[in-house]
């Protein structure tokens, strides 16, 4: 039998191994080729946190949509994702006469609004 710790090859009824001292096994251990990578199962109850596969912005679609819908024409939007000089230019200009205000609430909705670093925002 071939030690699974060390790999040397011991007698055939050996309980220990003879080149590290490590209990055999009395199964033969399985070739390399046989053995698969089972990934780690979630547990079935509990807290599930949510892993994006890509960086996401911390700031919140739903946040952004209702400041957007009441304030808009101020920019507040705006200045909640960090995109001060857009927001300064929607304070002054009324939400770019309101037809950036309307885009923008259009793109919150449809979620391809992004924030200053270009991250999509998260749910």
């Amino acid at each position: 039998m071939i030690c699974s710790n060390c790999g040397k090859d011991n007698p055939a009824g050996a309980t220990f191994c003879n080149g590290c001292g490590a209990p055999m096994s009395q199964q033969p251990p399985q070739p390399q080729s046989q053995q698969y990578y089972q990934p780690p199962q979630p547990p079935i109850y509990g807290y599930q946190p949510v892993v994006y596969p890509f960086p996401i912005s911390p700031c919140r679609r739903w946040a952004a949509f209702i400041l957007c819908f009441f304030l808009g024409g101020l920019g507040i939007h705006r200045f909640y994702v960090n995109k001060i000089g857009t927001g300064i230019l929607y304070l002054f200009t009324a939400g770019l006469f309101g037809i950036g205000w309307l885009v923008d609430l259009i793109m919150i909705a449809c979620g391809s609004f992004t924030d200053s670093r270009g991250l999509p925002l998260k749910e």
